[in-house]
This record gives structure tokens, sequence and C-alpha cells, in this order.
């Protein structure tokens, strides 16, 4: 018998009915609501959207850091955080995480991070030691470490969760003067987290907890929301850190940059397609409107290339044109190309002015890995720190003597407790059999 024309166009359908997952952040839900701004920032910006009782649509997309689609919710990992703001100068994205700062700066390692959290090339398992060799190698990841390997490693959900931009934006007036900016979007619901065992239960009997937990708050009508926050500082004010204040790796302590509320947004419309609508959402740090830039963040502006790019990758090179991610401004110049529905503007687009960070000099601020690793490892009480020693024992012990030392000599060098902590759980934790043999800590480094 011989195949009709709709057997066989159904099954060509179907062999290509599955589109590239992104390589971090596969994982993951979302949802639609509202923002409503609560305060004019005209001193600080021209975008807009930052008027008092402005209001936008907007979407956002959580998601899990270095697992695949099929990785279940519950995994220790940062959380992304991604908001897309649809406004009427165009679309804003702030693409963030759960936590306020990301492991490294320099945008050259950012592959070989992540290949670190992949599955093993020759195994195909995931590997601790390759996780834990990266780390060893590279200080600036203390920072990370300690958050993700703390109680806020694992969320109770993703209602349950801060948000941050990590990287600072610039803003600028009407006068041409240059502020930098750094989102918070504060969850009302509160932070809540949830041990390794109850996470590893509930990955057993619900793997797909966090969208199931979202879906059913929304259908329930207990609308998510969340509080926004600027911290933000003028150019001239640079000169106050200690540290380079567009090093990722770092936060922008309250003391000396206090949270400014701007606004608030609630979630209360889910997707009617999870493909379309979540699948196909795209989010790029280089999605800015009026009045806003990037800053010297180096690692920013490797991420305004990449996040675009990997969406030409999965989408198509006119993946802005999916209803998802169309965007009020119209004005663009970018022609023909594979599903292009029409070329709407033949004037092309003029580029905008790059601007000029007069009052930064990255070479005069000293780099320092360890000052707020320690800052942050002092706010935790006995049983958070007995915690911290555990999971990050369970996870570092997989790896060398060699990787398990100069890890053990990085945390002496944030704390002594901390090396001796994570120290004594691994040697508690070990077989006899191990051929590990702990190197004596010289303590007082």
């Amino acid at each position: 018998m011989l195949l009709s024309h709709d057997i066989i166009t159904d099954l060509a359908h179907f062999n290509r009915e599955k589109i590239p997952e992104r390589i971090t952040h596969a994982k993951g839900t979302g949802a639609f609501g509202e923002f409503i701004c609560s305060k004019d920032l005209a001193h600080l910006t021209k975008a807009k959207l930052f008027r008092e009782k402005v209001k936008c649509r907007i979407a956002v997309r959580f998601s899990n850091y270095k697992g695949e689609k099929g990785t279940p919710d519950t995994i220790r990992d940062p959380r992304g955080f991604a908001v897309k703001f649809y406004t009427e100068e165009g679309n804003l994205d702030i693409a963030g995480n759960n936590i306020p700062i990301f492991y490294i700066r320099d945008p050259k390692k950012f592959p070989e991070l992540i290949h670190s959290q992949k599955r093993n090339p020759e195994t195909n398992l995931y590997s601790n030691a390759s996780m834990w060799k990266f780390f060893s190698e590279n200080p600036e990841t203390l920072h990370g470490i300690t958050m993700n390997f703390s109680r806020r490693g694992i969320p109770r959900s993703y209602r349950h969760i801060h948000g941050y931009s990590c990287h600072a934006i610039v803003l600028q007036n009407d006068k041409e003067e240059i502020f930098y900016a750094k989102f918070h979007f504060l969850s009302n619901q509160g932070i809540q987290t949830l041990s390794d065992e109850n996470a590893k239960n509930i990955a057993g009997v619900s793997p797909d907890f966090y969208t199931e937990d979202l879906i059913q708050a929304i259908e329930r009508k207990d609308f998510p929301s969340w509080k926004v926050f600027l911290q933000v500082v003028s150019e001239k004010d640079l000169s106050k850190f200690s540290f380079d204040p567009f090093d990722v790796t770092k936060v922008w302590q309250h003391s000396l940059v206090p949270l400014t509320e701007i606004g608030e947004f609630v979630l209360n419309e889910l997707p009617k397609d999870h493909f379309t609508q979540v699948e196909q959402i795209a989010f790029s740090p280089a999605n800015l409107i009026s009045g806003m830039d990037l800053s010297p963040d180096e690692l920013l502006h490797a991420r305004v290339f990449s996040y675009a790019d990997a969406q030409r990758h999965r989408l198509g090179v006119n993946y802005s044109e999916l209803k998802v991610n169309q965007s009020e401004d119209k004005n663009f110049s970018h022609r023909d190309g594979q599903m292009r529905m029409e070329n709407a503007n033949a004037t092309p687009k003029q580029s905008t002015k790059s601007i000029l960070h007069k009052n930064y000099d990255k070479s005069k601020y000293k780099l320092d890995e360890f000052t707020q690793v320690r800052d942050l490892f002092q706010l935790f009480t006995e049983e958070q720190r007995e915690e911290l020693f555990q999971t990050i024992a369970d996870s570092l012990k997989e790896s060398s003597q060699e990787v398990i030392d100069k890890q053990i000599d990085l945390f002496q060098k944030v704390s002594p407790e901390y090396a001796i902590g994570v120290k004594g759980k691994i040697i508690h934790s070990l077989d006899e059999s191990t051929s590990w043999v702990p190197t004596p800590l010289a303590i007082g480094k």
C-alpha cells in the first residue's frame, strides 16, 4: 500500500517538531502579568516605563541553570529569573538569577564553567569532580559556591525566590547624566527553601514540582508578586567602591548602596501554549529601552552577543518576530532570512551612540576574592554553617586529593572555620579504604 501525501506530511512534520533546547536554563516555566511603577525616575532615566503609575505587561521565565529539560526541578542549582517588560518603547529584558552574583567575571571562562557542570563526554554522567576542579582553579567562584551550597541552593518553589539583574545597567536622563543601577525583585511570598532530603524525595515523586506549584497557585488566584527595587550610584560615586563595581562576582553592599523601591509586579496569567509562549520566549541583555545602556561589565557585553546568538540557533534568525518576542518598536533594519513574514521597514535603524564611562578605570581596583565571601559566611548561623559544610563535602569528596586540598586552601583564605568545617565533614564521610589523606591545615595562614 502506498502512503498518502497526508501521512507523509504528518510524519515529516513529526520528525521536525523538536527544536534545540537551551544549553543553560533549559528546564523552566513561565507566566505573564503586570508591572506597575510606583516612583517617578525622570531624574535617573528617559525611559517612559519608569514614571509613577505607568503599567506594562510582563513575561517571567523561571529556570534551573545547568540541567537539561528533563532535570528534576529540585536540584541544588542557581535559578534563572528573567523578566520581559513589554513597553511602548520596545521590550526591556532583565535576564538574571536568584542570587545577586555570578560564578565568574571573565567571559572567556564561561564555556569551561558550563562544560564542568554538564555531562562528562566519556561517561555521559554528571561529574562533581569536574565541577570542583574548575572551582578550585578559579577563586572568584567562592562567592557563588557559598551561596549555592547554602540553604538557598534549593528553593521551596519559584514563588519563594528573589530575582536579581546581577549586572549593573546604565540609566541616562534628559541631561545626559549617567547612573548605574542593579535591579532586585524581592518576593512578597518570602524566601523558603528545601532540605537536601526533602528535595530528593520530591524529585522522585514530582520532578516538575516547581512548575506544578506555579500553575496551581495562579489557578487558585493566589497570584505571586514581587516588589521591584533599584540600587543606584552616580558616575562620580564609583570612587566609593574598594572593588571593581562592575565585577559580577561581587555585590553592592546595602550599607554602601541602599535599595530604593520603584514598583511591583504580579503574575496572574498562565501560558495557553507552553511551546510558543515559554519555550520560544527569547531573552537578551541587549533588549534595552530609551534611557538605558550597557555598563562596562565584560561578562554583560559577552552575554549581549551570546544570548541573541543562541536564539538565532534555536529559533531562527527572525526569532524576534515570534508573537511572544514581538516589540512595539517596529523600527528595525533586519531583512529577509528564514521565516521572515514581512520587511516592514525599509529605512535602516540609526545606530545609537555608545555611552562613554569617563569615571571608570578598572585598573585602580584591587582584586579581592575573599572579603565578600567572608562577610557572607559570618552572617550564617551555626546551623546554617553546618549545613553548608555538609552539602559542600558531599559534593567535593568525589574529587582528587589535589583538587580537595586546593579547594580547602581557598576556604581557609575565607575563614579557618570554613576550611576546618568542610574538611571535617569530608573526613567523616569517606570510607576507611579511601586513598585521600588530608593535608594538615596551617591555622592562621
